[in-house]
């Protein structure tokens, strides 16, 4: 087995320090990748912390991981030596499945999380892309294009298919008027993302500090709700409305921006229950929905889609060494828009 170097939360209650293990021996079909770069999720956060009561201690985060391919193995065809790759937000699925939906399995049993789960013989850790490599299986190793940088790139791999796969399920397109809930790292990506699209893009956040980002970034307007004439002034409005944020806002007084038949899907996680009144949905024929990241089939999707209109994050680069401060940095909402690890930093 060869020895990884990487950062870990050993505890839910104390801050990621530096972390030696060993990654899995290759099989056959297994892809090694020599990690370059890795993004910064909220959800990393939620776990190593154990905020969604699921952790298992120690972690190594980071499931936006970009790097090169090192070896592979002998079974290998899509991927050589050399290949700028990345690895999402699962490394396995459809574990107990007669065969693998290529475009439901993030949705079916047996989806293996990139960290903090075990390897499909039950036992083994899986570890994150806060590390200097990682091993996994060729179907589920990502192709970055060649006008794609790994570093702006590494978001795309949980931030860009949070957002691609909404807006492409419910057909984001010219004439369609959709609302983006938060400018933040998953926001950002749906106004550009929806914006490259042909959809009319606004975004809805709590202030205005961030309206000059984000008509730069593809929307057309930009509204505070923090304001209470916003939602009266668009009441009606949306087809389509994609709440990214984690926090509690008044459900209710959202789905009243939703036009006849609209819809408007969760991305992000709530701490709290949802409440919603039955006649915010019921006099409009409106949809309360939600959605997952998305299959590898539509991850690759989405970074061809990226490659063919030169998307990719806003980012700011840090050492691996600053990750506990980017994290309060993150809490506090004060990055524009995705920090992303620097993995070279472990070497310093």
């Amino acid at each position: 087995m060869a020895i990884a170097k990487g950062y870990a939360a050993t505890d839910a209650s104390k801050p990621l320090t530096p972390f030696t293990f060993e990654r899995r021996e290759p099989n056959d079909d297994d892809v090694v990748i020599s990690v370059q770069y890795c993004g910064v999720c909220h959800s990393d956060i939620h776990q190593a912390r154990n905020e969604w009561g699921n952790s298992r201690f120690p972690m190594v985060p980071g499931h936006e991981v970009a790097g090169v391919v090192s070896a592979i193995g002998s079974g290998v065809t899509k991927f050589k030596v050399g290949d700028r790759v990345g690895v999402g937000c699962f490394v396995n699925s459809c574990i107990g499945c007669a065969t693998r939906d290529l475009d439901y399995e993030h949705f079916l049993p047996g989806l293996t999380q990139t960290y903090n789960d075990v390897e499909a013989d039950g036992t083994t850790p899986t570890y994150g892309g806060y590390s200097d490599q990682i091993v996994v299986k060729e179907g589920y190793v990502l192709s970055f294009p060649d006008n794609i940088p790994l570093d702006a790139g590494a978001p795309l791999l949980c931030a860009g298919i949070t957002l691609y796969s909404p807006l492409r399920h419910w057909k984001a397109g010219p004439g369609m008027k959709v609302a983006i809930v938060g400018m933040g790292g998953l926001g950002h990506m749906g106004v550009k993302l929806g914006a490259a699209m042909g959809a009319d893009i606004t975004v809805l956040s709590q202030t205005l500090s961030k309206k000059e980002d984000g008509l730069r970034l593809g929307a057309k307007d930009y509204y505070a709700t923090s304001d209470a004439e916003t939602f009266t002034k668009l009441a009606g409005t949306f087809d389509l409305i994609i709440c990214t944020v984690g926090t509690t806002i008044d459900w209710n007084a959202y789905l009243g921006l939703l036009k006849f038949d609209g819809s408007m899907v969760l991305v992000g996680v709530p701490e709290h229950a949802v409440p919603v009144h039955a006649f915010s949905v019921i006099g409009g024929r409106k949809s309360l929905s939600g959605s997952m990241i998305g299959s590898i089939k539509e991850t690759q999707e989405m970074l061809d889609f990226c490659g063919e209109h030169g998307i990719t994050s806003e980012i700011e680069k840090i050492n691996i060494q600053d990750i506990n401060e980017a994290y309060e940095r993150v809490i506090k909402s004060d990055v524009r828009y995705r920090f992303v690890i620097d993995i070279a930093s472990l070497a310093a």
